[in-house]
């Protein structure tokens, strides 16, 4: 038998092989276990946290609607004024046979929209005069009013509730204090003259109006109240 030659490579060593592989292997994982566990804190770190639920939820439920009154509008809506009030309302109560007195208090912050302009349902036959042979018209209209006031909920809120501690709580304060805001910007806007502001807007826009039909003598008054 011949021996190795020298462009032989020598055979690995059983005992060699068998000590290496272990080692390898077990560098091997542990990188692995590192590699894996710091991408399970990446991953932790990086990834959004779920939403929290709600504390509270608010359900609406619908509820059959009803209809009761149809009625046609024939509106000239020719002013609106924007008012902002706040409301001092206070219940006085007494307790101990009128010894103690105590109130029960809410201060309202009401901002709303009033509007004014002219009922057209309220015009008369006689109030309306027109030849289109000489061009003339002649229209009087009602007197101007107040067509709707409204509170504006989202500027609409309660500053302030105080209820003394031997006064009773009244939970339809808030609902009069509301109605008394309402009623308040309403004649508010009618000092600001918003009556007399609609009625000659009304009659501007009545009188471009005939005019765009061919009149060209057009005299529009408002009516007394």
């Amino acid at each position: 038998m011949s021996g190795p030659t020298a462009g032989d490579s020598p055979a690995p060593d059983p005992a060699a092989r068998g000590c290496a592989t272990p080692i390898n292997a077990l560098f091997g994982g542990a990188m692995l276990a590192i590699m894996l566990a710091a991408g399970v804190l990446i991953g932790r770190a990086c990834a959004p946290e779920p939403p929290k639920p709600p504390a509270s939820v608010m359900v609406v439920r619908p509820t059959p609607n009803v209809v009761t009154a149809i009625r046609d509008l024939s509106r000239l809506e020719s002013s609106q004024y924007h008012v902002e009030r706040v409301l001092d309302l206070s219940d006085k109560q007494t307790r101990f046979f009128g010894l103690i007195e105590a109130e029960d208090a809410i201060l309202l912050v009401a901002a709303g929209d009033v509007t004014a302009g002219i009922d057209l349902s309220e015009i008369q036959p006689g109030d309306v005069v027109a030849d289109p042979e000489t061009k003339k018209a002649r229209i009087v209209l009602p007197p101007p009013k107040i067509l709707s006031s409204r509170l504006d909920n989202e500027r609409t809120y309660v500053h302030t509730r105080k209820t003394d501690t031997l006064a009773q709580r009244k939970e339809a304060l808030e609902t009069r204090a509301r109605v008394e805001a309402e009623r308040s910007i309403e004649e508010a806007a009618k000092k600001s003259g918003i009556l007399e502001r609609a009625g000659k807007n009304a009659t501007r826009t009545v009188e471009t109006l005939v005019r765009s039909l061919g009149y060209t003598d057009v005299t529009v008054t408002i009516k007394k109240p």
